[in-house]
């Protein structure tokens, strides 16, 4: 396509682009086509499609509001670029912004949940929950046939209940329906007649009902009989009772009811299945299916332990204190002593300790001696459950470390009350399905109607649609392991990024700029071709889609390619390369030499054997796992692989890591089912380096978060001209008065907000953004300042520091996994979640390493460019080679093909999966034929032989 004829539509043009650190940048993207931004992490990816194309985009939709509804919604900072053609509506579809509320679901998200519950409202089949009975509604007609067809010549009473099941004396009531001319009225089962002032106990439960008539039923009174069943039917609210001639009485209702014992449902709306909603949440669990629960095992966890020894573990060992007094003198009134082992004190005192009782018991006092307090026991769980109430945040973290979590006993985790759980549609209820995995949905909803009524069919066919669509979308995006009430919280960021973007899908938008930041996060090789298919649909439905990517299958495969580089940090923010994938591989350049195999990590001669000890797990059973028993090599470099949903973060995360943290740090977070761990006496610490954010506020950056900069604070109190001042360290922080900038509070940047207009960040005045005030600037190390510190890169900060062994120490290993770019004192929100990463393996990097420690990371390459994957692999390597474990959890196959060892979980995802396919070295993974990672890691190994 010549640049001379592409019209303006056919770009999105962008002019002079110079957010964070692009360089003055110009550059086209062709619209409706799959366009890959890639290059080195920090080059400057994001900051172009996030920054300033997605901010630009956001910013122009605010615009379009009124002023009036702009001021509250806060404004966009216009991104620093001159200018932006072409731009069309634009849909970012990040990683970060997952929710962490538990109502937040897989079913909510992708608004499959939403549909289901409209179909149950419209085409479920209610049945009673007391009998199990179809419930079934009657018009007037049929009613009054029924009671023709059934008590032909019977003498009958036509009653209309107005009370049912309520405490009360009903005085106003019964003067009610005596000025409505009825004279009797049955209450409690007996017939009564209506006399003035008449009430009933009000402290009873009653039923009362009105006498409409009392008849024959004979075809002669027909009129006054349908006259009679309005009248009941009118006063019952669309309910009526008939009570023959022996005494039995008959339900018969215009709405949901069971013939047998009179139930009788609400009308079904689709917030009767929502558990967010009061009326579909089962009122045991608010509809989270959950429960939590102090339990007797968790107060008294050890009943060999007498009460002085610490047995009641909230309370610990016996103090001079009002509670223990109060123990004391129920244990003495009930002839028991402290000093007894809880176990074998009597169930009925035990239970006292616990629920407390009403009886009064005479307590010393402690103030006042010689006088006694005559009080009663509420007992320890009931005063725990009042503070996990009301008490403060402290309080209640304290009384969780005694609560268990269980699953709801009423709803039995189906999150509905017991109404919503017997509308059935094929015998199955709305909870049985959410509990399905995606794949068993599919199956379920493919043939429906084969098990539906003809009513049925009709109500619910635009319905089934819609849900087989949405369906459809996750099934293509390698998410049929999931279950549609799973929390989103549990999810992690790559999963998270897949549901949005099968909810995109599913809205069907056309002419949308959608921006993704790396979906092939956390997606196996196999799965990595049906995302591809489903960002190309995206595409042909008329869409731009930008993605952020370093996945080799995704660049080969989209349309154009975008490279930044050639550096990172102020050494990226050019474009290096653009076209299309051919064009790329024939440019050259870094990108395209690790694309055609020129670069690349070579595939070690020998693979460690490690040190001949491991670390044994045995019978781990968590979520979907199949009572595996994993065996890790210490000193190696061991992966564990698999497809999403195999059960990876199950066995390493929820169940390897929590145990490891229960034997080095007492932590209280309880792992997974297992039966038994050995090999811990090889090792002396766990450390796990997550992608979560180092810190939330702008006050944290990376000089604070590795320690470093207490070391670079005291270096500047050791210096002449601070002694003189009697300068100490606090003098150089930011974060507390004395040496910072009091104008704005050390943050070296202020908030104007303004009216009507986005609120704006501009340097503080009075310090020009260096944080400090003019005083702690004046004591200079080599001729800079602290502030000046803290805005050099790492890399100028390494030959800054050079003579500074201890903060070289600490700086250097940022430089070495590949952070060289960023500066001492960037702000931690704008670090990437990989930056994070790496941030977090620097600083347990320049601690003094044991050779016994074992290292936990997971997916460490995400936001890595090849070239940065290597360098992160040269330092994991040091520390195995210096006797650490290192355990990854990895779809990279170029970290992969280097292991020492891999654990290739499967076969495929949830229930399918759970099961380990295959251990040992790569070359034996790869020629597994069962193994899906096998089949990738062939290609790979063949490519780094061939």
């Amino acid at each position: 396509m010549s640049p001379i004829t592409a019209s303006q539509e056919e770009f999105i043009e962008i002019f002079g682009a110079r957010e964070h650190n692009l360089k003055n940048l110009d550059v086209r993207i062709p619209r409706n086509q799959l366009v890959v931004v890639t290059g080195l992490s920090g080059s400057g990816k994001s900051s172009l499609a996030f920054d300033t194309i997605y901010a630009e985009g956001q910013r122009r939709y605010l615009e379009s509001f009124s002023a009036y509804a702009r001021s509250f919604l806060g404004g966009m900072e216009r991104p620093d670029v001159d200018k932006i053609n072409g731009l069309s509506p634009v849909i970012a579809i990040e990683q970060k912004t997952t929710s962490k509320n538990p109502r937040s679901t897989v079913g909510t998200v992708t608004e499959i949940y939403d549909f289901m519950r409209l179909l149950f409202a419209r085409a479920g089949e209610a049945y009673s929950y007391l009998t199990g009975n179809k419930m079934i509604r009657q018009t007037e007609d049929q009613i009054i046939e029924q009671l023709f067809s059934k008590f032909s010549g019977k003498k009958l009473y036509l009653l209309a209940p107005v009370v049912k099941g309520r405490k009360g004396h009903y005085r106003e009531l019964f003067e009610q329906i005596r000025k409505m001319g009825f004279s009797k009225v049955r209450v409690d089962g007996v017939v009564m007649e209506m006399v003035p002032k008449m009430q009933v106990d009000r402290y009873k439960i009653h039923d009362i009902e009105i006498v409409i008539d009392r008849i024959v039923a004979d075809e002669a009174d027909r009129y006054r009989i349908t006259q009679s069943i309005k009248s009941a039917l009118q006063h019952g609210k669309g309910v009526m009772m008939v009570r023959d001639e022996e005494g039995e009485i008959h339900h018969f209702s215009k709405y949901l009811m069971d013939p047998e014992t009179g139930l009788s449902y609400d009308e079904p709306a689709p917030n009767l299945f929502s558990f967010n909603s009061p009326y579909g949440a089962c009122p045991t669990c608010n509809g989270l299916g959950i429960t939590e629960e102090i339990t007797k095992e968790s107060i008294i966890p050890d009943p060999s332990l007498s009460i002085t020894r610490g047995g009641i573990a909230p309370l610990g060992e016996y103090r001079d204190i009002w509670i223990f007094k109060k123990i004391d003198a129920i244990l003495k009134h009930y002839k028991c002593s402290m000093s007894t082992p809880i176990g074998k004190l009597p169930e009925k005192v035990v239970d006292v300790l616990l629920y407390g009782s009403q009886v009064e018991v005479a307590v010393d006092s402690v103030k006042y001696p010689g006088t006694k307090w005559h009080t009663t026991f509420e007992g320890i769980i009931n005063f725990l459950q009042k503070q996990q109430e009301g008490g403060s945040d402290k309080i209640q973290d304290w009384v969780s470390e005694f609560t268990v979590t269980k699953t709801c006993p009423d709803c039995e985790g189906y999150r509905l009350k017991k109404e919503a759980l017997h509308f059935k549609i094929d015998h199955t209820h709305i909870g049985q399905l959410a509990m399905m995995n995606i794949r068993d949905l599919g199956q379920w909803f493919a043939d429906i109607e084969s098990r539906m009524s003809e009513k049925q069919q009709l109500i619910a066919a635009e319905v089934l649609k819609e849900i087989r669509k949405r369906i459809g979308f996750l099934l293509d995006i390698g998410l049929d392991y999931l279950t549609l009430n799973r929390p989103l919280r549990t999810l992690s960021g790559g999963e998270a990024q897949r549901i949005r973007l099968a909810t995109q899908i599913g809205t069907q938008l056309v002419g949308v700029l959608y921006i993704l930041d790396e979906p092939s996060i956390g997606l196996h090789q196999r799965d990595n071709v049906k995302l591809i298919k489903a960002l190309q649909s995206l595409r042909d439905l008329g869409n731009s889609v930008l993605v952020v990517e370093h996945d080799k299958d995704m660049m080969l495969e989209s349309d154009f390619v975008l490279d930044m580089g050639p550096g990172a940090g102020r050494h990226g923010g050019h474009v290096v390369a653009q076209g299309s994938p051919k064009e790329i591989l024939k440019q050259g350049g870094v990108t395209a030499d690790y694309l055609k195999g020129k670069l690349g990590l070579p595939i070690p001669k020998e693979r460690r054997k490690g040190k001949g000890v491991s670390l044994e797990l045995t019978g781990a059973t968590g979520n979907n796992l199949k009572n595996i028993n994993l065996k890790i090599p210490l000193g190696t470099l061991t992966l564990i692989t698999g497809v999403s949903g195999s059960g990876k973060s199950t066995l390493i995360h929820e169940t390897l890591y929590p145990i490891l943290r229960q034997h080095f740090y007492s932590s209280k977070k309880e792992p997974m089912p297992y039966s038994q761990i050995s090999g811990l006496e090889h090792l002396d610490k766990v450390i796990e380096v997550d992608q979560s954010p180092i810190g939330r506020t702008p006050r944290s950056n990376p000089a604070t978060y590795t320690g470093v900069f207490s070391d670079i604070r005291t270096l500047f109190t050791e210096l002449p001209e601070a002694k003189i001042r009697g300068y100490k360290p606090g003098r150089f922080s930011f974060n507390v008065k004395g040496g910072r900038c009091e104008d704005c509070e050390g943050a070296g940047m202020k908030l104007i907000e303004m009216d009507f207009l986005p609120d704006v960040h501009i340097p503080c005045e009075t310090c020009k953004g260096k944080r400090y005030n003019r005083e702690t600037l004046e004591v200079r190390f080599k001729g800079k300042s602290i502030a000046d510190v803290l805005e050099m890169t790492v890399e100028q900060a390494v030959e800054f520091f050079e003579n500074q062994p201890k903060i070289l120490r600490k700086i250097k290993t940022l430089h070495d996994v590949g952070l060289g770019y960023i500066t001492l004192g960037q702000h931690a929100t704008t670090l990437s979640g990989g930056e994070a990463q790496r941030v977090k393996l620097a600083t347990e990097l320049s601690k003094k390493d044991t050779g016994k420690t074992f290292y936990i990371l997971d997916e460490p390459t995400t936001g890595l460019h090849f070239q940065d994957i290597e360098l992160l692999m040269n330092v994991l390597q040091k520390l195995v080679d210096k006797g650490n474990t290192v355990l990854i959890i990895e779809h990279n196959l170029d970290v992969i093909k280097v292991a020492d060892y891999i654990v290739d979980l499967g076969p495929e995802g949830g229930d399918q999966g759970g099961q380990i396919v295959v251990e040992g070295t790569p070359e034996k993974v790869a020629a597994n034929s069962k193994s899906h990672t096998g089949k990738f890691l062939k290609m790979e190994l063949h490519a780094g032989n061939g």
